[in-house]
C-alpha cells in the first residue's frame, strides 16, 4: 500500500489478538499474536509519542512495537488530536481489519462480532472527527462465532415436553454440546429465543416460548455458562422457518434459536 508523502498518515491493521500498524517505508516485521506493530510517518517526535502513549495505554507498553517514522510531512489542523480520539478500545473489537488514518481521510475495516457493535463503532468514529474528514466506513460482521453455534445445533431440534416446558432427554442431550460450544466462545453473550408453531391461541404460545426459552438459560447457566452471558425471549408463532399447514413444518417451527449477541 502507499499514501502520500507529504501528509501525515498512521495505518492500524486490526489483527483477531489486538491491533497491528502498518504504514510505508520499510516492511514492518512480523507481529506476534496479541502486539501491536505502530508504523507511520509523523511530523515530529511529539506527536510519535502521542500515538504511541495511547496505544500502549490500551494494549499494554509490553504489546507495542514502535515502527513509527519521523519525516518532513504535513499535518492537518488538530490531526493528532483526531488520532487520539480514533485509538480507542473499540479497536480491540475488531478483527482482521485496519484502520488507516491518511491525513483527512480514515478507512476502517474489518469483522466484529453483531451488527449493533459493528454500528455503535462506525457511530464513534464519525462523531469524534470533524466534516473536513472522509470515513470509508467496512466493518463487517463476524459469522465465524455464529457458525459454532449452528454447526453444534445443526438444524436440531430442542425437545420438550409436550405443551411444557420440560426438557426431554433429547433436548437435555443437545444442550450438553451447546454447553461445549459455547464454552469455546470465551465470554461472548448469547440469545436464547423460544419459538413456537402456530396453533391454538398466540398469547399462550409466546408465553409457552418464554418459558422454554427461559428453562435452555437456566440449564445452561447451572452447566457451566456465566448467567450474565444469556438472555432469554419467547417469539412465540411470530417468525416461523416452515409452513404451519404440515406437521412437519409446525415441528420444525417449534424450536429453540441461539444467536450471537452484543
Amino acid at each position: 500500500m502507499r499514501f502520500n508523502q507529504s501528509i501525515a498518515a498512521v495505518s492500524l491493521a486490526l489483527l483477531s489478538a489486538g491491533a497491528v500498524a502498518q504504514n510505508v517505508g520499510p516492511a514492518p516485521a512480523t507481529p506476534l499474536p496479541g502486539q501491536v506493530l505502530a508504523s507511520g510517518t509523523v511530523p515530529d517526535e511529539g506527536t510519535k509519542a502521542a500515538v504511541l502513549a495511547k496505544l500502549r495505554e490500551i494494549y499494554g507498553a509490553d504489546k507495542v512495537v514502535d515502527q513509527v517514522a519521523i519525516g518532513p510531512v504535513a499535518m492537518p489542523a488538530n490531526w493528532n488530536g483526531y488520532v487520539q480520539k480514533l485509538i480507542t478500545p473499540d479497536l480491540r473489537q475488531i478483527s482482521r481489519g485496519q484502520l488507516k488514518i491518511d491525513g483527512s481521510t480514515v478507512s476502517l475495516r474489518g469483522e466484529v462480532a453483531n451488527e449493533a457493535l459493528r454500528q455503535r463503532i462506525a457511530s464513534n468514529v464519525a462523531t469524534s472527527l470533524n466534516p473536513t474528514y472522509t470515513v470509508n466506513n467496512g466493518l463487517r460482521v463476524s459469522a465465524a462465532d455464529q457458525a459454532v453455534l449452528d454447526s453444534t445445533l445443526a438444524n436440531r431440534t430442542v425437545e420438550f415436553e409436550s405443551g411444557q416446558a420440560t426438557l426431554t432427554p433429547a433436548g437435555r442431550a443437545i444442550l450438553d454440546e451447546m454447553v461445549a460450544a459455547m464454552l469455546k466462545l470465551k465470554g461472548r453473550r448469547i440469545e436464547v429465543i423460544g419459538h413456537t408453531d402456530s396453533a391454538g391461541l398466540r398469547a399462550s404460545n409466546v408465553s409457552l416460548s418464554q418459558a422454554r426459552a427461559a428453562t435452555v438459560k437456566a440449564y445452561l447457566a447451572s452447566h457451566g455458562i456465566a448467567e450474565e452471558l444469556l438472555t432469554a425471549s419467547g417469539q412465540g408463532p411470530d417468525r416461523p422457518i416452515a409452513s404451519n399447514d404440515t406437521a412437519d413444518g409446525r415441528a420444525r417451527n417449534r424450536r429453540i434459536e441461539f444467536r450471537m449477541a452484543q
